[in-house]
């Protein structure tokens, strides 16, 4: 089986100062087209630790993947390595060149300088992958039978080369097996539960099927995956042994996708034609921001109301001032009348309603940090739950959006 390794480099992925979130998107094409990644290395601006890499990746992997150290800048040092290291001399590609004025003379609207128009030179040995969005150029190297890929570290320049060019190429070279994948989402059990449940499910598949646990957020994330050089006859396992361990875990399914829960949300609405609005006091519109970035959502998500001082509270969502004094602002007939509230001004079929404590000050004994209120429902019904959650802020904040919106999505089911 072909396989592939992937080599990031640039000291700020090591310091945390830049996420990277190349690896796990080109881990993704790779694996669509039946070519798994078995490593990721992340290394600084360093030429002894560059050179290390690429030695240890190519002497087990036979596609090796480069993001990143090809700027015009002192410290992007990759291309000139790379030239050395398969042995080449650097020259200027004019087509590269071509590119990079026409994006200063008609983008840019301002001089290229000699740095920019040295991002043109590339080494004689390698083939050129030619970058429309940006001015570095992709390089293709092979050396001892095994193939280099160097590109961009910027994400949308790299995946229109990997899109565009690069997938097509490695499709077109090797002989590559079918890799699919199907996911479920339950949510109400924890892992290991699911693992006792699956125990005998999990005795019965084939070597060439594996079952993966994925939690996050409270919820697991069930994944099937297969490989087989005959791809209907693997989608044909697949498939069956996906009916069945839908089957199984019925009681906790949130969904039959992998998708996000505002997504799921989302379709559920959608399917229905209802529409939907936020009260947020503790998460400060980030449910609103969830539910809106899903393509669409204006068909069934009007807005939201993000009462975080309790004056909001009571001057948009009518909760009454003497309520907030006597229960609190945290607390379960405040985050009714919040979701009241908003079905009324807005004229929504539902609303979600949140008011907690995120921490990482202002808990009590009563009320400790990552107490949340949840209310949702309609105009005949409002249902209310607490959480507590344990984490910093921003976990908090994340977890009372997710389970807001399952909370949502429970009840609508209930319902339909």
């Amino acid at each position: 089986m072909i396989n592939a390794s992937i080599i990031t480099i640039g000291d700020e992925l090591l310091i945390g100062q830049v996420i990277d979130t190349n690896s796990a998107w080109i881990a993704q094409q790779l694996n669509s087209i039946g070519i798994p990644v078995l490593r990721r290395v992340a290394v600084g601006d360093n030429r002894e630790d560059i050179i290390q890499a690429l030695n240890q990746e190519s002497a087990s992997v036979d596609v090796i993947f480069i993001t990143g150290g090809l700027g015009p800048t002192a410290d992007d040092i990759t291309k000139p390595l790379l030239c050395e290291y398969f042995g080449g001399k650097m020259m200027l590609h004019e087509p590269s060149l071509q590119l990079i004025t026409h994006r200063f003379e008609q983008i840019f609207k301002r001089p290229m300088t000699e740095r920019n128009r040295k991002q043109a030179e590339v080494p004689d040995c390698c083939q050129v992958i030619l970058n429309h969005n940006g001015t570095a150029p992709g390089m293709q190297f092979k050396k001892a039978g095994k193939l280099f890929f160097s590109l961009p570290g910027v994400p949308f320049e790299m995946m229109a080369m990997v899109e565009n060019d690069i997938i097509s190429l490695l499709s077109n070279q090797f002989n590559l097996p079918a890799i699919l994948h199907r996911t479920l989402i339950t949510h109400g059990i924890g892992e290991s539960n699911l693992a006792d449940l699956l125990v005998a499910f999990e005795t019965t598949l084939p070597a060439h099927i594996k079952l993966a646990y994925l939690p996050n957020h409270g919820m697991v994330r069930l994944r099937l995956s297969g490989t087989s050089i005959n791809e209907q006859i693997l989608c044909d396992e697949i498939d069956f042994l996906f009916r069945q361990l839908s089957d199984l875990v019925a009681p906790y399914l949130v969904a039959s996708s992998d998708a996000p829960t505002e997504k799921i949300l989302g379709d559920l609405l959608l399917k229905n034609q209802q529409t939907i609005g936020t009260a947020e006091s503790c998460s400060g519109g980030y449910i609103a921001h969830l539910i809106s970035s899903i393509p669409g959502a204006s068909a069934y998500y009007k807005g939201s109301i993000i009462s975080y001082d309790n004056t909001m509270k009571t001057a948009q969502l009518g909760v009454p001032a003497p309520m907030i004094e006597a229960a609190g602002a945290v607390s379960e007939a405040v985050v009714k009348k919040m979701a009241e509230g908003l079905l009324d001004r807005l004229q929504t079929d539902y609303a979600i309603a949140v008011s907690g404590i995120m921490g990482p000050g202002g808990g009590t004994d009563e009320k400790p940090v990552g107490t949340v209120w949840v209310a949702v429902g309609d105009k005949n019904e409002i249902i209310t739950k607490r959480f507590h959650f344990r984490f910093n802020r921003q976990r908090n904040i994340q977890q009372t959006a997710i389970n807001a919106m399952l909370l949502m999505r429970n009840y609508i089911t209930s319902k339909n």
